[in-house]
Order: C-alpha cells, then structure tokens, then sequence
C-alpha cells in the first residue's frame, strides 16, 4: 500500500486538520514507511505461537477473599453532609 499527497490531503480534509505540502510530503514518507513495517509483520508465521499476556512468566498468587472490617455503617453515615440514620445523604447534582 502506498501513500500519495492526493490520498493525505484527503485524510487532512477529512480529519480538519491542515497540512501544507512540505508537511505532507514527510508526512507521506512516515505513513509509507509505517504500512511497509505492517506489511513485513503480516509477513511472520505466526500459526503455533501462543499470545502473550505478559513478557515475564510469573502467576498471580491467589488469596482467599475475607472481610476484614465490620460495622463500618454508622462510621460512614457518620461522614454523610446531612444527618441521616438510614442511608448515606448527598448533596443534588442535577438542576
């Protein structure tokens, strides 16, 4: 795939960005030379290679999930900017 002036002034009207030709000729070099490095990737066999989700092979240790702290509600109503016994109280957003 190659990239023309014609093809980046379009993408810079469509984009509303404006480019003046010393610009979109680098600019054309850079996108050419990106899309050749894309098509060299699509190039590598890759069928028996497994994706990697991290490039160091560590397992996340797994722990039991506890409740640490209880009877925090009347702590936490506590804070709430209006006095309420039943539910946290905040101020209105909305207009």
């Amino acid at each position: 795939m190659s990239i023309d002036l014609k093809t980046i002034k379009h993408i810079s009207k469509l984009s509303r960005i404006s480019v003046d030709e010393e610009k979109a000729d680098k600019l054309a070099g850079d996108l050419n030379s990106i899309f050749n490095f894309i098509e060299k990737l699509n190039q590598l066999k890759t069928d028996n290679i497994e994706p990697l989700t991290s490039v160091v092979e560590t397992t996340l240790k797994l722990r039991t999930d506890e409740v640490k702290s209880k009877d925090l509600r009347e702590q936490v109503i506590k804070n709430s900017p209006q006095d309420n016994e039943d539910y946290f109280v905040v101020p209105k957003v909305i207009e």
